[in-house]
């Protein structure tokens, strides 16, 4: 029941080292992290990074890691995790709806309902730990208006950030209240889709020093943003229209340089009236042209529906950061409450087929499924770290969480001929469920009821230290153990209950430890060039299994946590006046005991089931060029490399060798902006992006591969964005168009036999998008 409430799957693809100029930079630069101020101004200032929480540049850090600032998704119009996936090299978005994604690191992914990347809102992490709550598929798409930067760790990051960052970590570093002046600042815009709606949005933020100890920083937005699918069945336009609204809001109090509080809230909304998907040819995956049982044609791009569908989810973050600073080590407390809510309708009647017979009716009943998930997630980190010190510096910590979470789905009947609930209650006729099962009652609303509670505990110590064993060469090592106990209670109901003559419940318990490190020597060879070398583990939390009662005791009760272990290499340089810079790295990754659904041996014949198989193995690497040739010209290049293969041959379609999901074996990205004075105070800006991802294949789905003999792969594709514009202070307009040559670039493939008529279904990107933004700050 882990994974199987309803497996979903999204996605999630890649490109390049971040980098790149900004239409509207304010803030200065680091290298290979450069926005329009490095590309505009004689000088460019190193930006600080908290991503091994403590402040460094990123010549600094050994290991692989991109940082994308706020400006940089503001001037792409970027608005979500898949709007800036190709900028990041190795990063991937699998997305099927607004709200569902799952981000893919380095093609670390077999599918399932654990996440293998973790999140984290400023120190605090968000989302939940296991797969008991579908965590993969429900990662923070936090909107990234007023985010000060987002970074980006490739790799296993256990040490310092624990369970699920096994592929790597997402960290949304959101702007601190200033106490230098009141700030304003505000953007509107409007955007078409082709063959679509036009949608809107608004977005503002506030910054008032209140005292010269207190200030406050408060932010919000709206975006309504456009569909472009129709729906034959119920006939409407645009299902996939969606609004995502929300604000933050922080009060930083600083009496001394010494001690700070600093107190965040963080709420968003996201409402999708429908999927992202569309039906196709599961042999072609080429999208219907006609309603698939009238064969009336339709226009544009097509999902057959008996009645709407739509998903809700809801963050919402409460967070509170105390530090003193001691002198030669300070203390930091990070504090924290997030929930995360879904509530999702969706058509299930092509799973479970006509469910009349079992009400005893004549005619066909369809099935309607709302789904309701709920994540709570209490964490507290408190940490000692010590001053900067040419000779060593070290940080120790301990983490605690507890997540309370919560799956619940109902099934019931609908009329498919008009979309309309049956209110009135059956009664399933005997032997229909089994022989000797009698004739019984069953409520119109409670055809099937499941409902997953859980609970996951977790309590870690940590610590890292570096030797810099001469001004050149330091070394940096860490160490975590983290222990977590899961419990877990499942109910089924409904024609369950009519089969058992009760509600069935199955409990779930597990517990276990897992100790995680990193090793990092690196070495200067000037100020401006430096290499670096890193092995280190990671780890995702294994669980329970729900056990029926009953069950005989060879019954697979638990699966156990996977471990991934990365050995990598890399070398950051740029020239003395820092026209020109490079990243690159190289790894293998080696994971083991991968969490995969797997068929066990038992008393009572095969069992399906979470368990853990071989394995599977990552390598390649990844580069990124800025290069500067003139004030104002900011060129940069970027491309990635990945090779995935599984280990061992998995129940669920997979076989040794077999690429793993939606990881392509290469992604690039060319970007290229330059701005320019035209008189006065006015400014004229202009840039395009131009990026391309490879065929990879989608989840390992057995029903596809038994009828088609092989996998099924997505087509490679490549987009086009232009963007333009004044900047007249305190003004900016702006013009732009995203996907410029309409490409169908697939991002998801629904598993086979999911949907109506023998058809599939697949998730598309956005489809041309022009629009026009204005803006000001004072």
């Amino acid at each position: 029941m882990t994974s199987g409430f309803r497996a979903r799957a999204c996605w999630l693809s890649s490109a390049a080292l971040l980098t790149a100029s900004g239409a509207y930079a304010q803030q200065a630069s680091p290298p290979l992290v450069i926005d329009r101020t490095a590309a505009d101004s004689d000088t460019i200032d190193d930006i600080v990074v908290t991503a091994q929480k403590r402040a460094q540049t990123l010549i600094e850090i050994p290991q692989s890691i991109s940082v994308v600032s706020g400006d940089v998704l503001e001037q792409r119009h970027a608005t979500s995790l898949i709007d800036y996936a190709s900028l990041v090299p190795g990063l991937g978005i699998q997305q099927q709806n607004a709200g569902e994604s799952r981000i893919i690191l380095r093609g670390i992914n077999t599918g399932g309902s654990s996440p293998t990347v973790a999140v984290y809102i400023d120190d605090t992490p968000f989302g939940s730990s296991t797969g008991q709550t579908n965590a993969a598929h429900l990662a923070g798409d936090i909107d990234p208006f007023d985010i000060e930067r987002i970074e980006v760790l490739r790799g296993p990051q256990g040490t310092l950030y624990g369970a699920n960052s096994l592929g790597g970590l997402v960290k949304y570093v959101t702007a601190e209240p200033k106490f230098d002046r009141i700030s304003v600042r505000g953007q509107g815009g409007v955007e078409t889709v082709d063959g679509g709606g036009v949608g809107w949005s608004g977005n503002g933020v506030v910054n008032v020093p209140l005292s010269d100890t207190l200030a406050v920083r408060a932010s919000g937005f709206y975006r309504e943003i456009p569909g472009y699918i129709d729906s034959v069945g119920i006939r409407a336009s645009d299902i996939n229209h969606t609004a995502n609204y929300g604000g933050r809001a922080s009060l930083l109090f600083r009496p001394s340089e010494r001690f700070s509080i600093r107190l965040t809230a963080l709420a968003q909304n996201i409402r999708a009236h429908g999927r992202d998907t569309v039906d196709v040819d599961p042999a072609t995956l080429k999208p219907i042209t006609a309603d698939p049982f009238t064969g009336e044609p339709g226009k544009g791009l097509l999902r057959y529906q008996t009645l709407r569908e739509g998903n809700r989810v809801d963050y919402r973050l409460y967070s509170g950061t105390v530090a003193y600073d001691f002198g030669p080590v300070s203390l930091t407390s990070i504090t924290s409450y997030a929930t995360l809510r879904q509530h999702e309708d969706i058509d299930a009647t092509p799973l479970l087929g006509d469910i009349g017979p079992f009400y005893g009716a004549a005619t066909p009943f369809g099935t309607n499924q709302p789904s309701d998930i709920r994540q709570k997630k209490f964490s507290q980190e408190i940490r000692l770290t010590s001053a900067k010190s040419s000779r060593f510096e070290w940080l120790i910590g301990g983490y605690y969480t507890r997540e309370p979470g919560r799956i619940f789905q109902l099934y019931r009947p609908f009329d498919p001929t008009t979309g309309a609930l049956l209110p009135q209650a059956g009664t399933i006729p005997a032997d229909l469920l089994g022989p000797g099962v009698p004739a019984a009652p069953l409520p119109f609303s409670q055809f099937l009821v499941a409902q997953l509670d859980s609970t996951y505990k977790e309590y870690a110590g940590f610590g890292s230290a570096t030797l810099h064993l001469t001004h050149a060469f330091d070394i940096t090592g860490g160490v975590r153990y983290s222990h977590n106990e899961q419990d877990t209670a499942q109910t089924l109901g409904g024609a369950f209950a009519v089969v058992q003559g009760a509600d069935v419940t199955s409990l779930g318990r597990s517990s276990e430890g897992v100790w995680t490190w990193s090793f990092s020597p690196r070495y200067e060879l000037n100020r401006r060039v430096a290499v670096y070398a890193r092995v280190a583990k990671g780890y995702r939390p294994g669980g329970p299994n729900v056990v029926p009662p009953g069950a005989p005791a060879d019954y697979p009760a638990r699966f156990r946590a996977d471990t991934l272990i990365s050995y990598e290499a890399g070398v950051r340089a740029e020239t003395p006046d820092r026209t020109f810079g490079v990243d690159a790295s190289v790894y293998y990754l080696d994971w083991k005991d991968t969490q995969v659904t797997t068929t066990f041996q038992t008393s009572i014949g095969p069992v399906s089931a979470d368990g853990n198989g071989e394995g599977a193995k990552s390598y390649g690497g990844e580069v990124t060029a800025t290069l500067r040739p003139t004030r104002g010209f900011l060129v940069v290049g970027s491309a990635a490399y990945n090779y995935t293969a599984l280990k061992g041959d998995i129940l669920v379609g997979g076989a040794d060798g077999d690429q793993l999901p939606y990881a392509p074996r290469w992604t690039a990205t060319l970007s290229a902006d330059y701005d320019w004075a035209i008189g006065g105070k006015v400014k004229a800006f202009v840039g395009g992006t131009i990026a391309m991802i490879s065929d990879r294949p989608a989840d390992f789905d057995t029903g596809y591969q038994t009828t088609f003999g092989h996998r099924l792969i997505l087509d490679g594709y490549e987009t086009i964005d232009l963007r333009a514009g004044l900047e007249m202070k305190p003004f900016t307009l702006s013009v732009y168009a995203r996907n410029l040559a309409n490409a169908g670039g697939q991002t998801y493939a629904g598993a086979y036999g999911t949907r109506y008529a023998g058809l599939s279904d697949v998730a598309l990107i956005r489809p041309r998008t022009i629009g026009l933004t204005a803006g000001f700050e004072f």
